[in-house]
């Protein structure tokens, strides 16, 4: 595996010693992932030349000088990593841009009264200050008030998007993004900059919180005005209004054109909705806040937004046009603690909304748990941790080619004072509904060290596959203490592997990293388990530097439904690009244990291998699959 650029390269040893391990974050290259359309490259210090971006066919034809003889449009990269930069750097330079870098997060406010940008190309997570503290900076700067600024970033949470919006951005691009995409989407932003500019009416937006042609309010203002209203606020709704099918429209006609049906939807967009403070979140999709909407009312609102986008007339490059718009949306009477929680429920509403006929889906709560049998069940969690109650169950991975390499997913075990043993699907959401989960964590955490531990001193190391809970890994100070226990005892890094959930990371990936770039250098990997393909999904494991990842059991279970074993090759293909190896779970029979070493998998874990069970003594010498 490659060598981090941040961190010192971690050599495996143990179980570890004949396997890669991913002991970089990230590693060279890692921009590849972002687009497939660019040429073979590389950075200095490989052995394979220098990249070589004329080769992009579509960059040769891109301008960033007008016919009249306006100077290049000026980009400013904000990045601390080397490779993510110098792509940026080197796709706008391609194009006739002036792109510079700065890494360092106290040099940018002198590089920009030096360079003088058209365009902020901002990171969100900088060593020393955020991307959206130096935003403010930014925002906060007399001369540079109205400057776009452009974040880059693969987080997809709501609340961080948003957060960077309410800091003073212009918009957000998410990755992966292409050179294409990329170019595309900064000339726009620069010649919208500069046309307002040129018409004097930069300030008129930013005086009355109004966009001064589509008469939508700024961003900036509808965030705070949702701030100030949430909590508290318990009636009207949030509605995320987004037009469907925009990256076909921008590779037919361009992004230009596109720009301008948008733009023309915004302005369609504040006529519906009147003296509703409405604003254009990003590209496509646009936020409503209704503060007066009778609840009876809202679904049929959510219609005419819906209606009065696909009936309008749009026109693009002589050709008539009609959008389709989709439409999720969230009553604020269902009493959200603060604005972030209330757009990522009518956000949710919206992914739904893309799956139903209609196009529209209204937000749900989820269904309240018995919370007097949680309750009940949390006194019995904590007599277990007083107690020392809580065990370990060990389920083997095995490899499918062979091999004498150990490696167990550790499984939680509770057993109560009758005798009786709960498993973690009883255990995990008592524990969470107490706030139990971190201690439980810890606890699992020390004891799988120390079974390191003990199988290193007889020397018949192992590889244990431990759960944790993203909301334990993101703590502060959990990595610290993972580590020092780690230290400790004298185990490797390379023989502990923290599985998180899929569901889980999608939600905290951003906390996820933070968490990594500690762990990592040190050897320790990440598996994303329940891995089931999705957009969202596919995008995660480009954005962690995971290890290895464990197959939903869907797929091992539906082996006999031909589109849900095309999509499992498909997901095993993806990882593999990525350098991750597979893991097939939940194999309970021959024939599925074949399909899925067909298919490509890595190991197989399962009852048709072993059941779990409280000893490591699976004999991985002579397992046969």
């Amino acid at each position: 595996m490659p060598v981090s650029t941040k961190a010192q390269t971690a050599k495996p040893s143990g179980p570890a010693g004949g396997a890669s391990v991913r002991a970089e974050f990230p590693p060279p290259q890692y921009w590849r992932r972002w687009c497939e359309d660019a040429p073979p490259a590389s950075f200095p210090g490989d052995d394979d030349g220098t990249t070589q971006l004329s080769e992009i066919p579509m960059l040769a034809s891109q301008a960033a000088t007008s016919s009249d003889g306006e100077p290049p449009y000026r980009i400013l990269i904000v990045e601390d990593d080397r490779s993510q930069a110098l792509f940026a750097e080197s796709v706008l330079n391609g194009t006739g841009m002036q792109a510079k870098v700065v890494s360092v997060g106290s040099e940018m406010m002198q590089a920009m009264e030096a360079f003088h940008p058209d365009l902020v190309l901002m990171d969100l997570h900088m060593p020393g200050m955020s991307g959206t503290e130096l935003t403010g900076l930014i925002r906060n700067h007399v001369g540079f008030a109205h400057t776009p600024v452009v974040f880059l970033t693969g987080d997809t949470d709501p609340e961080r998007q948003f957060e960077v919006l309410e800091s003073g951005a212009d918009d957000y691009l998410s990755k992966p993004v292409r050179p294409r995409h990329l170019i595309a989407a900064v000339l726009s932003r620069v010649k919208r900059a500069r046309a307002s500019r040129g018409l004097g009416i930069v300030g008129q937006s930013v005086a009355d919180g109004r966009h001064p042609v589509t008469g939508l309010h700024t961003r900036t203002s509808i965030l705070q005005r949702l701030n100030a209203a949430i909590p508290g606020e318990v009636k009207g709704a949030l509605y995320f209004v987004e037009i469907e099918n925009t990256t076909a429209l921008r590779d037919r006609f361009g992004y230009e054109a596109l720009e301008e049906v948008l733009t023309e939807a915004g302005r369609q967009i504040a006529t519906i909705t009147v003296d509703a403070p409405a604003a254009r979140l990003n590209d496509n999709t646009f936020l409503l806040y209704a503060p007066d909407l009778d609840p009876n009312d809202q679904q049929a609102w959510a219609r005419t937004l819906r209606d009065g986008l696909g009936r309008h007339a749009f026109t693009i490059r002589e050709e008539a046009l009609r959008l389709r718009a989709l439409v999720g949306y969230a009553s604020l009477e269902h009493a959200f603690g603060d604005a972030s929680s209330a757009l990522a429920a009518a956000e949710q509403a919206l992914r739904q909304a893309r799956a139903l006929p209609i196009g529209i889906a209204a937000y749900e709560a989820p269904t309240p748990v018995d919370n007097a049998r949680l309750g009940a069940f949390a006194d019995e969690l904590k007599a277990a941790l007083v107690a020392e109650r809580f065990e370990l169950a060990y389920q083997p991975i095995v490899a499918v080619a062979g091999g004498d390499e150990a490696q167990y997913q550790t499984l939680l075990r509770l057993r109560d004072e009758s005798g009786k043993l709960h498993t973690a699907a009883e255990i995990i959401p008592a524990a969470e509904a107490a706030g139990l989960m971190y201690e439980i964590d810890r606890r699992v955490a020390q004891h799988a060290i120390e079974v390191l531990r003990r199988r290193k001193s007889e020397n018949n190391p192992v590889r244990l596959f431990v759960s944790q809970s993203p909301r334990s890994l993101t703590r502060e100070g959990h990595a610290s203490w993972l580590l020092e226990t780690m230290a400790a005892n004298e185990v490797e890094g390379a023989s502990l592997v923290i599985d998180v959930r899929q569901t889980d990371a999608l939600v905290h990936a951003v906390a996820l990293h933070e968490f990594c770039a500690a762990m990592v250098p040190a050897g320790v990997q990440l598996c994303l388990s329940q891995y089931q393909s999705s957009d969202e999904a596919d995008a995660l494991l480009a954005q962690l530097p995971l290890g290895f990842v464990r197959l939903s059991a869907r797929y091992a279970t539906r082996l006999d439904d031909t589109g849900v074993r095309d999509e499992m090759r498909a997901a095993i293909e993806r990882a593999h690009r990525l350098g991750l190896q597979v893991i097939g779970q939940q194999v309970e029979d021959p024939q599925a244990a074949a399909t899925l070493w067909m298919s490509g998998v890595d190991y197989i874990q399962g009852n048709l291998v072993q059941g779990a069970a409280v000893g490591l003594d699976f004999d991985f010498n002579h397992s046969v699959l």
